[in-house]
């Protein structure tokens, strides 16, 4: 064996120092993170969260992974907002009207008839008002990676078919846990009844509520379409679903993987618009062969009429009211 000198034993130390804090460093930044997500395992949102997963750990060599819990395995939305808030739960996915109990910019996005159409809203957020929106989050314990489309929300009860604003009046409907979507409701004459999403389909089997609002794939896959078969395009909200990272999360990446997760989730965002609308056009055709009374000619104008005190609020908050007409103004 070579015998080594003084000098030649000190480098070496340090080599293998050098080598023993890289590999201690690498694994120390290595981890699996944790994403929520209240859907089900096939829905849109969830297929792009683990393709984003797959994105992550192929650019970053295997070193960091994305664990999906679906089905809501980590609670209702509400829950894992502030889960995510505090760092318990890495990565979510949510609809803005929930989120926006922590971040008011989320408030605008979830304001009744303010988009006029489902491109007037990808235009938005693809664009610089989308992005200042995403880079509000921090302040709020978040960081805002990409959003993803929701459809639009329609209203659908058990009760009888919805033609005009009078025929809401004294229904029971089922909304998010959001006081924006509660004035909503009331506002068009009908009763708010603020439920966890989970508890929407025993509810309407039950009787406990005549009906909901939501997208076509939720109205579909959930089965409230068995309980609920009036089902009345409103289209009074475009709202989004925004993906959030916990701020704890986020400061512990690099500044190469925090591009790398911000790259992931704008790919994820394009993917899911993709199945999103094959699962709309799967979940119409279903509720159709299925009996379901579908009211498309509505007036619309006498339900945005009804939203001019919820307006007025907002109107009150001057950040908010330069957002609202901004985003009116992108065509």
């Amino acid at each position: 064996m070579p015998v080594l000198n003084r000098a030649e034993l000190s480098r070496a130390g340090v080599v293998f120092v050098a080598l023993l804090l890289a590999t201690c460093a690498t694994s120390a930044v290595a981890r699996e993170f944790r994403a929520a997500d209240t859907q089900t395992e096939d829905y849109p949102t969830v297929q792009a969260l683990r393709f984003m997963g797959a994105l992550i750990n192929e650019r970053t060599g295997g070193r960091h992974e994305i664990k999906v819990f679906h089905s809501r395995q980590l609670g209702e939305e509400k829950e894992t907002i502030e889960q995510t808030r505090v760092g318990a739960i890495d990565l979510n996915r949510t609809n803005v009207a929930l989120i926006g109990n922590f971040v008011p910019a989320m408030n605008v996005l979830a304001m009744p008839f303010l988009f006029r159409s489902i491109e007037h809203m990808q235009k938005v957020l693809d664009g610089p008002v989308g992005s200042e929106i995403l880079d509000s989050f921090e302040p709020y314990g978040f960081v805002g990676l990409a959003f993803y489309d929701s459809g639009a929300r329609s209203i659908y009860n058990g009760v009888r078919p919805v033609r005009s604003v009078a025929d809401l009046k004294g229904l029971r409907i089922r909304v998010q846990q959001s006081e924006l979507m509660s004035e909503m409701i009331r506002a068009l004459g009908a009763e708010p009844v603020e439920m966890p999403y989970g508890q929407v389909l025993t509810g309407l089997a039950n009787h406990l509520i005549d009906g909901a609002e939501n997208n076509w794939p939720s109205f579909v896959t959930t089965d409230h379409y068995k309980y609920a078969g009036y089902l009345a395009l409103t289209g009074h909200t475009m709202s989004p679903e925004v993906l959030v990272i916990s701020l704890k999360a986020w400061k512990s990446l690099s500044a190469d993987d925090q591009q790398i997760f911000r790259e992931a989730a704008a790919r994820s965002s394009r993917f899911m618009r993709e199945k999103w609308r094959d699962l709309e056009e799967q979940s119409q055709l279903k509720a159709q062969a299925a009996g379901v009374t579908i009211v498309s000619e509505i007036d619309r104008k006498p339900f945005e009429d009804a939203m001019a005190a919820i307006y007025a609020k907002a109107g009150r908050d001057p950040a908010a009211a330069a957002l609202i007409e901004r985003i009116r103004k992108v065509e």
